[in-house]
């Protein structure tokens, strides 16, 4: 497992004292540190359970923000999620390497998965991948390969992908940067990455980052997404590598 450089680790533990665990092991050692809930998810023309943290507020503490203004943003389920999760699920995988960056609860990686996708989900929260895992063997019968990373130590190790994708991860401005390099240092040549975003503050600052990290902005697709008094309208972002 790769850890962020500084060896901080948000959750009680460490990310290899749960990486032992999987299936109800797993879920009943999540259930002893966070109080989780069960949600339907449509997904493709099936509706899913996904395990997440029942309340986000739940997991604020004191010394993950004195440490780096770190929020539990990973145990909310956003409609940039959903959007992405949909695209992905129609792709063909085919046995593809495909990164996600920003794994949360892991609709994506589970839509990624059931596309036929070889997945490796990472988070800068170990409790995030761990969900993750719990809700790919639950929902997908097989999990991902799951890594504790931070954008900015990005560790060696990690290799290239096919695809890369993210949801709603440009949330704060510094993220603009450090996300167009995730991508630059993760995608293998002729390969394709998707971020999915509402319309977040740093959007057009990566959109400018791109060319700086040598790719480019294929095209952007806006979709609608709503639930119940949600009305939001996502934009999707295909990125490949600049040509030359």
């Amino acid at each position: 497992m790769v850890t962020p450089s500084s060896g901080y680790d948000s959750g009680t533990a460490p990310l290899s004292a749960l990486a032992s665990l999987s299936g109800d092991a797993l879920h009943e050692a999540l259930a002893r540190r966070i109080r989780l809930a069960e949600v339907p998810v449509p997904l493709g023309g099936d509706t899913v359970r996904l395990v997440k943290p029942a309340n986000a507020d739940d997991l604020i503490t004191e010394a993950d923000y004195v440490f780096d203004e770190r929020l539990p943003y990973w145990a909310d389920l956003w409609p940039s999620s959903h959007v992405l999760a949909g695209e992905v699920l129609a792709m063909a995988g085919d046995g593809r390497a495909l990164l996600e960056l920003g794994c949360g609860s892991g609709l994506v990686t589970v839509a990624a998965l059931r596309a036929g996708f070889a997945v490796t989900a990472t988070d800068y929260y170990a409790d995030a991948v761990h969900m993750t895992r719990l809700n790919a063997w639950r929902l997908a019968g097989r999990e991902p390969t799951g890594l504790l990373v931070d954008w900015r130590a990005w560790p060696d190790g990690v290799g290239v992908f096919d695809v890369v994708v993210a949801a709603d991860v440009l949330y704060e401005k510094p993220y603009a940067t450090l996300v167009a390099q995730a991508i630059a240092r993760s995608l293998a040549p002729g390969g394709t990455a998707w971020v999915a975003d509402p319309g977040r503050l740093a959007q057009p600052e990566f959109r400018a980052q791109l060319p700086e990290a040598g790719l480019v902005l294929r095209c952007t697709r806006t979709v609608p997404y709503e639930e119940g008094t949600i009305r939001q309208r996502i934009e999707l972002l295909e990125i490949g590598w600049a040509e030359g």
